[in-house]
């Protein structure tokens, strides 16, 4: 059998929140591009059967990222079968609609373990297995740049990722590893329908805000994320990548339709 070609060939990656959305489809183009990938979700089911889809190229194991135990474990056995760690995209993560005054302390908990803890926990355990030369992501959001009403825990999850993932560039650095934050916007997955119990929304007048008019998708996302992971992006680290169809470009004072 041939080597795989592509620019993450003979790479190994670990992409959390992987079962399903942006991190489904950036698993997807990971193992397109040569790499062997480890999805790691609390999605059993769905992820066993992308693991399935995908092939020899990919495994799936059980990660709660707000859960130390669960990520030596995974990035244990990485290292231990597949020879070692070259990416991480810390991509998991919850929303919660509350006004602050209405958030409580366990709804603001459960998000800050997730997003925060999540993050710095898979960056911690890539720190001290990833070989050097090696790429850490971290999936923020365009909450983590400017705020929105009736997300504080969110926002304040994705700003905490936007500065660890600088410290982490700095203490990275040495070894080569690059670490870069991305910042999604309004993308077409269920994160939102899942933060309001399941119910759909019509999303249509606020893409009628964004210059590009219209959602993002989680194959846009994944295209970002795959460059920051290869060796083209060799000179970015410790910033922000944003892909929001232009929801940044503007103010509040905004007079267009």
């Amino acid at each position: 059998m041939s080597p795989p070609e592509g620019c993450l060939a003979g790479k190994v990656a670990i992409i959390t929140g992987a079962a399903r959305g942006q991190g489904a489809a950036a698993a997807r183009r990971f193992v397109d591009e040569g790499a062997r990938v480890v999805i790691a979700d609390v999605s059993d089911e769905a992820g066993k059967e992308l693991a399935e889809e995908l092939g020899a190229a990919a495994y799936y194991r059980h990660l709660d990222v707000s859960a130390e135990e669960d990520w030596a474990a995974v990035v244990g056995e990485a290292v231990e079968t597949l020879g070692g760690l070259d990416v991480l995209v810390n991509n998991a993560g919850v929303l919660h609609f509350s006004a602050l005054a209405e958030t409580t302390l366990a709804d603001y908990e459960r998000v800050i373990r997730v997003n925060q803890f999540g993050c710095f926990l898979g960056m911690r355990a890539a720190a001290r297995a990833m070989r050097d030369g090696g790429s850490i992501v971290n999936v923020s959001s365009v909450e983590g740049i400017a705020g929105m009403p009736m997300v504080v825990a969110y926002t304040a999850s994705k700003f905490a990722i936007r500065g660890m993932t600088k410290v982490a560039a700095l203490e990275l650095g040495p070894r080569g590893i690059r670490v870069n934050s991305v910042h999604p916007g309004m993308i077409d997955t269920k994160m939102v329908q899942d933060a309001i119990g399941g119910y759909e929304v019509d999303l249509t007048p606020v893409t009628k805000k964004l210059a590009l008019r219209r959602m993002g998708n989680s194959e846009e996302i994944a295209e970002l994320v795959l460059f920051l992971a290869s060796d083209r992006s060799s000179y970015s680290t410790g910033s922000e990548f944003v892909a929001d169809g232009g929801s940044l470009a503007t103010h509040a004072l905004n007079m267009g339709s």
